[in-house]
């Protein structure tokens, strides 16, 4: 799973780079009198020797293994029969305390939904922080569960006896130790939850994880690249176009950040892949490739995503391919030396 996820990051550090590197070189074209000199960068194939904030991929294993370790030695120090309960704590006291990591309810910099980007920091979404947690008990032998519950991934040690996840100590139930305080906050659905409502969650799986990280991935990256247009949803145009026919066409577009856009729509790619029959995802990646001007792609998503999709959603999603198709054929028409639309 954790290999998984810096797989995605490195995947995206090359794009992010090329990106630079296509900015600087027009910079230095613009500057006639300045040689034009790069370093090739590393194959998409050689994922593994991309740096990540300065380590590789194996490298980033290292540290989790060193947390592990770190945690085995908080154990020893405190003379304590090894047990899951007190190895839970001790990954506590490493993480929370010693280490300061943080979990970030509300995400500003969409780098903190990187595993890498937590691991170097000490901050991050909590749904990567919920994946370090994980990975560092595996280490130490404890499993660990966890479950999409509303927004929020929950996480808790497997045990036949799950009154002791809720049993408060010190303050706080373990369940919130583990899961940040959110989980107490009466305004959450969380906080409703109790050891007989826990045994009726789906567990998720390793797959299931990188899905709701990509989910996470996907939010963030589109917030981002939605910044300027306060309250855009993916599926605004759908709602909209019923209402405002006569003035739908390329130039009503919002203008969105390019590179957090196509960061969006790689993230999305990702999750199709994993999850390929689910309607929703398919319309939500169509609508990524429309706002990115990929009307040929966007028409082809968004008519697969109607194959599947409940008949109330077809008839808001058909007259919007419809038109998808005519800004496609006008996107084509565009005069040679005019302002192109991106393909």
């Amino acid at each position: 799973m954790w290999q998984g996820l810096l797989y995605i990051a490195a995947e995206d550090e090359i794009f992010i780079a090329h990106n630079r590197d296509k900015d600087v070189q027009s910079v230095l074209r613009e500057r006639k009198d300045t040689p034009v000199a790069f370093e090739a960068q590393t194959e998409d194939g050689d994922l593994e020797s991309i740096p990540l904030a300065g380590k590789s991929i194996s490298g980033w294993l290292h540290e989790l293994d060193a947390i592990a370790k770190e945690v085995e030695e908080e154990l020893v120090s405190r003379d304590i029969v090894y047990h899951r309960l007190e190895a839970l704590e001790a990954v506590n006291a490493v993480l929370f305390e010693q280490r300061c990591f943080r979990r970030l309810p509300i995400l500003v910099d969409s780098k903190l939904s990187y595993l890498h980007t937590a691991l170097n920091s000490g901050r991050g979404s909590a749904v990567i922080l919920s994946i370090i947690y994980i990975e560092i008990c595996r280490r130490l032998g404890v499993t660990i569960l966890g479950s999409r519950f509303g927004e929020d991934f929950l996480i808790w040690p497997q045990t036949q006896n799950p009154e002791e996840i809720f049993r408060v100590s010190s303050g706080h139930s373990l369940f919130a130790r583990v899961n940040g305080r959110r989980v107490e906050d009466p305004r959450t659905k969380a906080s409703d939850l109790n050891s007989k409502s826990l045994l009726g969650l789906d567990i998720a799986t390793n797959k299931d994880i990188i899905g709701i990280a990509l989910a996470d991935l996907i939010r963030v990256h589109w917030k981002r690249a939605s910044r300027t247009n306060h309250g855009l949803m993916l599926t605004s145009p759908l709602r909209s176009f019923h209402t405002n026919l006569s003035n739908d066409d390329d130039s009503t577009i919002p203008l969105l950040r390019p590179q957090e856009l196509r960061l969006a729509v790689m993230a999305s790619e990702r999750l199709l892949l994993l999850q390929p029959h689910d309607w929703t995802l398919r319309r939500d990646h169509g609508m990524l490739l429309y706002y990115s001007r990929r009307y040929g792609e966007a028409v082809r998503e968004l008519s697969i995503c109607m194959a599947f999709a409940p008949e109330e959603e077809v008839e808001v999603l058909e007259p919007f391919v419809e038109r998808l198709h005519l800004l496609r054929l006008e996107s084509s028409w565009k005069p040679i030396g005019g302002r192109q639309v991106a393909p």
